[in-house]
């Protein structure tokens, strides 16, 4: 038993040693082949760098995952609703781009149209619009999503050059002419036949009148032709007979004006009272001025600030015109804030001067012609409307002869200006031919009265007829 002890003792650390050998042995082989597996992985990964194709920050490969990065994440921005003044909750979609457009920096891409105003809505970096979130037409809020615009490399790209005009294939040559055949010797010509004696007269009734010639396709004039009518592209700009009709969903300012009107007419004891004015000094001064007040200011003077200074002088005379009635109390302006009506392709704005009382010609006519670029370009703001004691509308400059204009709530009264046209009229006894201008007053008689509105009328036509009264304070 002792003898079989020592033999298993001295063969243990033997045996030991070849298991171990055995184990690292196997060990190495695995490693060798782990290594031969990821070197013949990255050689397979090198040698196909060249088939590698990066879209919107990812990496593609036949029979590859994608590999995706977050910096295609940066290029796209989704482009929301931009906040609305406090007098505004909500705006109505129009758009002014389509999917696929490229558009640069700063460029509009859609309107929100308001009850008072449109609101662009520009892109803040140029690239191409991507996708739409909302419908034309839609209500939208401030903060809502509305165009998904993807950033390109380098900006928007430039357009494409024209095409140069293809060159015309040249004539070909002249053919040679052909070989001419022949000539025979020319056949005499035979006698003409002996003409036939004239038929004797037969006697019988008027011989019948002549028909007439049928004149060609060509000679019948255009109007007579027939002609297809088709309906027009505007319907807002032509009318051509098709006896088809289109609708068109009315915007929200458009709503609100004729909401404003309606209120305007329901809520006012509204009562109109006319003038005439004598326009020969105003235009006297406004030619004899014009040259030197465009060189310093560099704009025209023009008859809105001769009336619009006017009116607040008068306005000064009559507080009761620039006040306002608020449920059972009368609110009185210490200022004068007078609202110019302007027309515009979307509708009728009213942007106001603020503080004329304080103000010369120059001042009101730099003050409306900025204004009155903001509304050409559609930049103007619900600020820019807000307020107003007193409203001027000018339908003169379209020719009207006279009218009676509607108070522009909640103010109290608005002055309407018309055409000047010549006519005669008394002057000193004589009659003579003047430039005039009939004018009228529309006020809200619950809160002024007959008399307070003449005068008025009356104050304007003496600023305008002669401003140095209002040098004067007369």
């Amino acid at each position: 038993m002792s003898s079989l002890i020592s033999i298993a003792t001295r063969r243990l650390p033997r045996n030991v040693l070849y298991l171990g050998m055995q184990t690292a042995r196997s060990h190495e082989i695995k490693a060798a082949s782990l290594v031969r597996r990821w070197s013949r992985l990255v050689e397979n990964l090198w040698t196909s760098t060249s088939d590698l194709v990066v879209i919107n920050g990812s990496f593609s490969s036949c029979g590859m995952q994608h590999i995706h990065t977050s910096a295609g994440l940066w290029n796209k921005q989704t482009v929301n609703v931009p906040p609305f003044p406090e007098s505004v909750s909500e705006g109505d979609i129009k758009f002014t781009t389509k999917v696929g457009d490229q558009v640069s920096v700063d460029q509009v891409v859609m309107e929100v149209e308001t009850d008072k105003t449109a609101v662009p809505v520009p892109a803040p970096f140029s690239g191409v619009i991507r996708e739409i979130l909302v419908k034309d037409g839609d209500s939208v809020k401030s903060g809502q999503g509305l165009f998904v615009l993807e950033q390109v490399a380098g900006g928007a790209p430039p357009p494409k050059p024209a095409a140069a005009p293809t060159p015309k294939p040249a004539a070909p040559a002249a053919a040679p002419p052909a070989k001419t055949a022949v000539s025979k010797p020319p056949v005499a010509p035979s006698p003409p036949p002996a003409a036939a004696p004239p038929p004797r007269p037969v006697a019988s009734g008027p011989p019948p009148p002549p028909a007439k010639p049928i004149a060609p396709a060509a000679a019948i004039p255009r109007a007579q032709a027939a002609q297809v009518k088709v309906p027009p592209a505007d319907y807002t700009r032509a009318i051509t007979g098709t006896r088809t009709e289109q609708r068109v969903k009315m915007n929200r300012m458009r709503q609100k004006i004729a909401a404003r009107l309606k209120e305007a007419q329901n809520v006012n004891a509204m009562l109109t009272t006319f003038n005439e004015i004598d326009m020969s000094v105003a235009m006297q001064f406004r030619k004899f001025n014009l040259e030197a007040f465009t060189k310093k200011y560099g704009i025209k003077i023009g008859f809105m600030s001769i009336f619009t200074k006017a009116s607040a002088y008068a306005l000064q005379d009559q507080p009761v015109v620039n006040a306002v009635i608020e449920g059972n109390e009368i609110v009185y302006r210490d200022y004068v804030d007078i609202s110019v009506a302007v027309a515009t392709p979307k509708g009728l704005v009213v942007p106001v001067i603020r503080n004329v009382e304080g103000m010369n010609y120059a001042d009101i006519e730099i003050a409306m012609a900025a204004l009155g670029e903001k509304a050409r370009k559609g930049a103007i703001t619900v600020e820019d409307m807000d307020g107003g004691t007193f409203t001027i509308s000018n339908g003169g400059v379209f020719g009207s002869l006279m009218g009676t204009p509607i108070i522009n709530p909640p103010q109290s009264a608005i002055l309407g200006m018309h055409g000047i046209f010549e006519r005669p009229i008394a002057v000193n006894g004589q009659v003579v031919i003047r430039p005039m201008m009939y004018i009228a007053l529309t006020y809200d008689h619950r809160l002024i009265d007959g008399r307070e509105a003449v005068m008025f009328l009356r104050k304007i036509k003496a600023a305008v007829e002669d401003p140095k009264i209002m040098l004067a304070g007369l």
